[in-house]
C-alpha cells in the first residue's frame, strides 16, 4: 500500500485545502486560532551568538543513527512541497515537469566572490558524503532519510563571506510552468528561508544531492535542497536558485505568512507547541512495518542533536525565539 493511502494527521490538525488557497483566508484562519506568546520572532534581531567550536568528533556523532530507515518508496510519496500542490501526494507529479539539468545558483550578497555558478561548480572538489538524519515535520511526522550531499560550510567558504554576513537566505524556484501550485497563492512566493551563518556553517548543516543512494528526486527538492536535521522539515529549502550573505535575519516564507506560528529559528522543541497540535510526541513513517505509522515517540530536543547544536544557542530564550 502507498504512503498516500496510509493514516491521516487527524483532520482538526490541517487546514482545509480551499483555504490553502486563498492567502487572505487562511491568514483569517489562523488569527481565529489560539495564538502563542511568542511574539519575540516578530522583533528586531535576537543577541549575537556564543563563540563556539564543534569538534569534528562531535559532528560526526551526529551522523548516523541505528534507527530503522524509512522506505524510499514511503520518502519519495509523502512530501510537503506546495510548489506542486498542498496534498502530500501532489509533490510525486514533480518528476513529470521539474527540469533539473541545467541547473545553476546564484550567490550574491555579503561575500567577495558572487557569481552565478552552475551546480557541478558549487559542489566541485567536495566529495559526497551519507548522512543519515532523522526529518521532523512541523506537522508531527518523521522520517529517517540517508541523505547524500555535501556540507553546506565548505560550499559558502567558496564565496569568501565578509564580516557582514551574518545570515544566509535561500530561494526555491517559482516557475508556475514546471510547478502548478505557484499559480496559487497558497504562500507569497518564491519560497525563502534563512539561517543564521553559524548555523550555515554548522558540520551538521547538509546540501542534499541525493537519497538512498540516488539522485534526489524532484518531488524531494531536486536538484539541490538543505537539511538543518535539529530544525523542523520547512527549514530544509527545496530546489535552491538563489543563496545570498545578508547582515539582517531575512524574512522566510512561513513566518512571513504568520509569524506567531512559524517562527525563523524553527528548532525542534517539544516544549514549546505549535497553536493546534502539540509538538511532544511524534508519529515515526517506519521502515518495513506492517503499519506504515508506527506508534507516536516522544519528540526530542533539537530533534536529537543536542549534543551536537544545543551549544549554539546558549542563553537564547527558546521560547521566545521559537
Amino acid at each position: 500500500m502507498s504512503l498516500r493511502d496510509a493514516l491521516r494527521i487527524p483532520a482538526s490538525q490541517i487546514t482545509d485545502e480551499s483555504v490553502y488557497r486563498d492567502r487572505r483566508r487562511l491568514l483569517q484562519a489562523f488569527a481565529a486560532a489560539p495564538a502563542l506568546a511568542l511574539a519575540g520572532c516578530a522583533e528586531a534581531e535576537p543577541p549575537p551568538p556564543p563563540k563556539v567550536v564543534v569538534t569534528p568528533e562531535q559532528a560526526r556523532s551526529g551522523f548516523r543513527t541505528t534507527e530503522t530507515l524509512t522506505r524510499y518508496e514511503d520518502v519519495t510519496s509523502y512530501n510537503n512541497f506546495y510548489e506542486f500542490g498542498t496534498g502530500k501526494a501532489d509533490p510525486s507529479a514533480a518528476r513529470k515537469t521539474l527540469k533539473t539539468s541545467p541547473w545553476s545558483v546564484v550567490v550574491g550578497g555579503e561575500c567577495a566572490k558572487p557569481g552565478r555558478i552552475a551546480l557541478e561548480d558549487l559542489v566541485k572538489g567536495l566529495p559526497p558524503q551519507e548522512r543519515i538524519y532523522r526529518l521532523r515535520c512541523v506537522e508531527g511526522w518523521s522520517m529517517v532519510i540517508p541523505w547524500l550531499g555535501v556540507p553546506l560550510g565548505e560550499v559558502l567558504k567558496k564565496f569568501q563571506p565578509t564580516s557582514k554576513a551574518k545570515y544566509v537566505a535561500f530561494t526555491t524556484l517559482a516557475d508556475p510552468v514546471q510547478m502548478p501550485g505557484v499559480r496559487y497563492r497558497s504562500i507569497n512566493w518564491p519560497y525563502r528561508e534563512g539561517l543564521r551563518i553559524d548555523e550555515a556553517m554548522h558540520p551538521l548543516t547538509l546540501l542534499a544531492t541525493g537519497l538512498y543512494g540516488k539522485p534526489l528526486p524532484q518531488q524531494n527538492g531536486a536538484p539541490l535542497r538543505l537539511v538543518v536535521p535539529w530544525k523542523y522539515g520547512f527549514k530544509s529549502i527545496k530546489s535552491i536558485v538563489e543563496i545570498k550573505f545578508v547582515e539582517r535575519m531575512p524574512e522566510t516564507a512561513w513566518h512571513d505568512l504568520q509569524p506567531s506560528e512559524y517562527g525563523f529559528f524553527s528548532n525542534v522543541n517539544p516544549d514549546v507547541d505549535h497553536p493546534r497540535w502539540s509538538q511532544k510526541t511524534e508519529r515515526r513513517i517506519a521502515g518495513t512495518q506492517s503499519k506504515l505509522f508506527a506508534e507516536r515517540i516522544p519528540t526530542r530536543m533539537f530533534n536529537g542533536y543536542a549534543d551536537q547544536v544545543a551549544s549554539l544557542y546558549a542563553g537564547l530564550d527558546l521560547k521566545k525565539w521559537y
